[in-house]
């Protein structure tokens, strides 16, 4: 029996618009890469160790060595670019040393291993055409970066050297007592430890117990070598226990936490192997727990845990994962830019895998319009956490305030979100 009903259409394995889906993976392709950067020497040779220890004189001393950094990183940025806007002012950068990672995360979709590493050349290239634009944030991206430490040492003491505040996010399984020193020592910033969970589960290999002693010697140096530390916390099906115990760690520890939701690729990712019966993945059944765990983080951010994301932005978490997610005025492609491994570049990690021509690093194509018409789209879908919080700052009101409010304790503890 041959039967009338339409057949039903499978799920797409992507989040936006078959429109937007086809414009972003059109033929233009992205891979004019290394090809069109001039072949440069590579990165210097880090002194090590260049300072002695302990390294400041009097707790004053450090306290104003943190805030002229942050003013040299963020302050001086951010303001130039309101007083003097202009189309491309990266206030944060993406650069992607790598693209391959040592774990296997099954909500993760932001790693492929057979991708080359970035090489030294580019590495330099990218950190010299940043430094022109004005941009003083750079944030090391994988995959895992440390899959090549010594790679890494080189970045840090090459871009610190020219003001930056570099920021390594890394799942901690390298990050060796050596590593910590040496790129302390060089100047790292920040550490954005990403954990899920305590103890390894099915999927989620982002666990605290197989990397503590790292993590205690880091959190014992923090001060050392003046690096912040922070979790960076995937909210998913089977961790929301182990975020509560996280979120009291980081209490106990004195550092700040942030949040993500379990997001699936936004655009075809043909290397990720777990779209399908993923146990990391939330279904309707799980909103009610998700709901009751926001609320509990939002509680714990009004007792004053150093929580990063807005309680505000919290809250829209709910609405996210119910697809009713409202535009927030993304600034990728402006104010914040990836530059892939090969030296391509894109607005923003969701659209690594876009083949659209964006441009190579020193020779960008961004273009107003373009990204204007595709968050149209994608912004309806995505829900980065730092392309939200550099959304929320372009407002001088909200980040005056924030200098105000600090500047009252001697910028001794600035490290309030921006509420």
């Amino acid at each position: 029996m041959i039967s009338n009903e339409p057949k039903k259409k499978a799920a797409p394995e992507f989040r936006v618009d078959v429109k937007l889906r086809d414009v972003l993976l059109s033929g233009n392709g992205h891979r004019s890469s290394e090809t069109a950067l001039a072949v440069e020497e590579g990165l210097p040779e880090p002194i090590y160790p260049q300072y002695g220890y302990p390294r400041w004189e009097t707790e004053r001393k450090f306290h104003n060595f943190k805030a002229w950094r942050t003013w040299k990183g963020l302050g001086a940025p951010y303001f130039k670019h309101r007083v003097m806007p202009g189309d491309l002012q990266p206030l944060i950068s993406y650069l992607f040393s790598e693209w391959k990672c040592n774990l296997d995360c099954h909500y993760c979709w932001s790693y492929d291993n057979s991708v080359k590493g970035m090489t030294e050349q580019t590495a330099k290239k990218s950190i010299d055409w940043l430094h022109g634009l004005g941009n003083r944030l750079l944030a090391l991206m994988g995959g895992e970066p440390l899959l090549r430490p010594k790679f890494i040492h080189k970045i840090v003491y090459y871009a610190s050297k020219k003001d930056f505040i570099v920021y390594l996010p890394t799942n901690g399984r390298l990050m060796k007592p050596d590593v910590i020193d040496r790129l302390g020592d060089a100047g790292l910033g920040a550490v954005n430890l990403a954990v899920d969970c305590i103890d390894e589960k099915p999927g989620l290999a982002k666990a605290l117990t197989p990397i503590r002693p790292y993590f205690e010697y880091l959190i014992k140096n923090m001060k050392k070598y003046c690096t912040s530390v922070f979790f960076n916390v995937c909210i998913t099906r089977t961790n929301m226990d182990d975020v509560v115990k996280l979120t009291e760690m980081a209490k106990e520890y004195d550092i700040g936490i942030d949040y993500h939701i379990v997001e699936s690729p936004i655009i075809d990712a043909p290397h990720f192997k777990h779209l399908n019966e993923n146990s990391t993945f939330l279904t309707p059944e799980d909103y009610p727990r998700v709901d009751a765990l926001i609320d509990w983080i939002i509680e714990k951010h009004k007792q004053g845990y150093k929580i990063v994301n807005q309680k505000a932005r919290l809250l829209q978490m709910k609405e996210f994962m119910r697809d009713h997610i409202e535009p927030w005025g993304c600034r990728a492609g402006r104010n914040t830019l990836i530059i892939r491994t090969d030296g391509t570049l894109a607005p923003c990690f969701p659209m690594y895998s876009a083949s659209h021509d964006w441009g190579v690093v020193g020779a960008p194509k961004f273009d107003r319009n373009q990204l204007k018409e595709m968050k149209k789209e994608c912004e309806l879908h995505c829900f980065s956490t730092l392309n939200h919080i550099v959304s929320y700052v372009y407002n001088n009101g909200r980040v005056i305030r924030w200098i105000l409010r600090h500047a009252k304790s001697g910028f001794t503890t600035a490290q309030g979100t921006v509420e």
